[in-house]
């Protein structure tokens, strides 16, 4: 199979080169497209958190704000079923990829008393490994992924102080900074982005003065495509779980950005 590939390709190498020409700049475009989103979400989760941390009288607390920020400790817990090819498939789900804990941000609109608009954002480096018929390949590869979600929430209001909410929306994947597999011979990893569809449930609990100890946890479907430059293939489902536990702030906007 091999070898007609090669054929293949040596008979008509110009057409892959014209190809590649005419793509790469929109790689290279896409790529930068998402570096500086994820600059700039970073820099505005800086400065937000910066304002919270800052006492001043200006940014009271306001269990009736309609803006909410949260930070937190999660845990990203891939519920991941592959499709290995080598190029012949290999049988079950030979590979996974690792559970990690990391730092998050979270913002939340709020529209009125019970529908709210939330952004959460994170950064994490997960690693692919063998298992079952590919056990004996403990690095596939590592990646760092960039998850925002955004979902429309409803909060129920009638529960005393506790306030539960429901919320349903997209998670979009962007995987960078691939690394390579040493198990593959030091097989260079690449993952596509993906869109997901996501489902979520979480309680905020009052602490005094605006502030909240939340629970949060999304369920996400997702699935993309890997390949490794040897010529390894995959197309997997990623479907993370993310738990999450934080403390929250909810203020009017309007406090922040200087209006009455």
């Amino acid at each position: 199979m091999v070898e007609v590939l090669a054929q293949s390709y040596d008979s008509d190498r110009k057409w892959p080169r014209l190809m590649w020409d005419l793509v790469y700049p929109k790689i290279r475009e896409a790529k930068f497209v998402m570096k500086t989103i994820r600059n700039s979400i970073s820099a505005l989760s800086v400065g937000l958190l910066a304002a919270f941390i800052t006492p001043t009288p200006s940014y009271a607390g306001d269990y009736n704000g309609n803006f909410m920020a949260r930070i937190g400790a999660t845990v990203v817990d891939p519920d991941t079923d592959f499709d290995v090819f080598t190029p012949a498939p290999v049988p079950g789900s030979p590979a996974e990829v690792s559970t990690e804990v990391i730092p998050s941000l979270t913002l939340t609109y709020f529209f009125n008393q019970n529908l709210a608009l939330e952004l959460f954002c994170c950064f994490a480096k997960h690693e692919a490994k063998g298992k079952g018929a590919l056990a004996a390949l403990p690095d596939l590869g590592d990646t760092w992924i960039f998850p925002p979600a955004l979902t429309l929430q409803y909060h129920f209001n009638n529960m005393g102080g506790i306030k539960p909410y429901v919320g349903a929306g997209v998670q979009y994947i962007n995987f960078f900074n691939e690394g390579s597999a040493s198990s593959l011979a030091g097989a260079k990893l690449d993952i596509d982005d993906a869109f997901g569809f996501t489902l979520q449930a979480g309680v905020d609990v009052p602490l005094g003065d605006g502030w909240y100890l939340n629970g949060d946890v999304k369920k996400t479907w997702l699935e993309t495509d890997a390949k490794w430059s040897n010529g390894v293939t995959a197309d997997f489902d990623l479907d993370p779980w993310i738990f999450t536990v934080g403390v929250g702030y909810r203020f009017n906007l309007s406090d922040l950005v200087g209006g009455n």
